[in-house]
């Protein structure tokens, strides 16, 4: 009853008649930031832990949902039924061990059995769907940059392309910096950035090796910057561009200090 609410709500939005001028404007194109952002507030929500703002960003994730599958039903391309009918019978063919006969007998057996019947129903034959690079490509399209560079060179890694220590990942980013150094000199934009990018995967690969999360640990220095920032604001009146570099950088360290103690 609620869901079907909501339902009604956002048709009334998009009704040509008397609905809202920005969401009659909208998209599925034009969604695809809004998606993204309200996907990583859930995310943040929940590793807050406060179930009121959990409650809240999963209502502004799946009004997402709800807007992309009202705008598709205009144009009689599918419904939310069809949506949630699609991922209902998904989730019953892939747990055949609780909806059928299979027996497993712990989770390995049962992602072994989920890639399984995922390939086949994708007309995947056992040879394709086990390709290196068809594993890699998948990571590519459905996670985040700096997430999908860690699964790369995990699964990577696990093949067998790895260096035998750790000498050899800090030998290959100082090469790949030196590389990127000499790309800055050049003025190629395209080759700054495929070099760049060849650095940050490095990186990625030295954090893996450190056992470090790399989305975590950029997550923490956004939030670190947002409190040293914070924190000068309530040392200073004047706004930050009528500071001189150099008092900019004394209310920074003593941000960085006070934070530290």
């Amino acid at each position: 009853m609620a869901l079907q609410s909501l339902a009604d709500v956002v048709a009334q939005l998009r009704d040509p008649e008397g609905g809202c001028p920005w969401d009659l404007a909208q998209t599925p194109e034009t969604l695809i930031p809004y998606i993204i952002e309200e996907a990583y507030e859930t995310v943040d929500a929940i590793r807050q832990g406060e179930p009121g703002a959990i409650v809240e960003e999963l209502g502004d994730l799946l009004l997402q949902v709800v807007l992309q599958s009202q705008i598709a039903s205009e144009t009689q391309q599918f419904s939310l039924a069809d949506v949630a009918d699609g991922i209902t019978q998904k989730l019953i063919r892939r747990h055949p061990h609780v909806f059928g006969e299979v027996q497993v007998k712990d989770i390995d057996e049962v992602h072994a059995n989920w890639d399984q019947i995922k390939a086949a129903e994708k007309g995947e034959s056992h040879a394709q769907q086990n390709l290196l690079s068809n594993k890699l490509e998948r990571y590519v399209r459905r996670l985040p940059p700096l997430m999908a560079g860690l699964k790369l060179s995990e699964k990577a890694a696990s093949a067998g392309f790895e260096w035998p220590d750790m000498d050899g990942v800090w030998a290959k980013f100082y090469e790949e910096l030196a590389e990127f150094q000499e790309a800055l000199l050049k003025g190629d934009r395209s080759e700054q950035e495929a070099e760049l990018g060849d650095l940050l995967f490095t990186l990625v690969n030295i954090a893996r090796w450190c056992q470090i999360d790399p989305a975590a640990a950029i997550h923490l220095t956004n939030l670190k910057l947002i409190e040293r920032i914070r924190a000068i604001e309530q040392q200073t009146e004047k706004p930050f561009p009528e500071h001189s570099p150099e008092e900019l950088d004394e209310l920074w360290q003593a941000a960085k200090h006070a934070l530290k103690s």
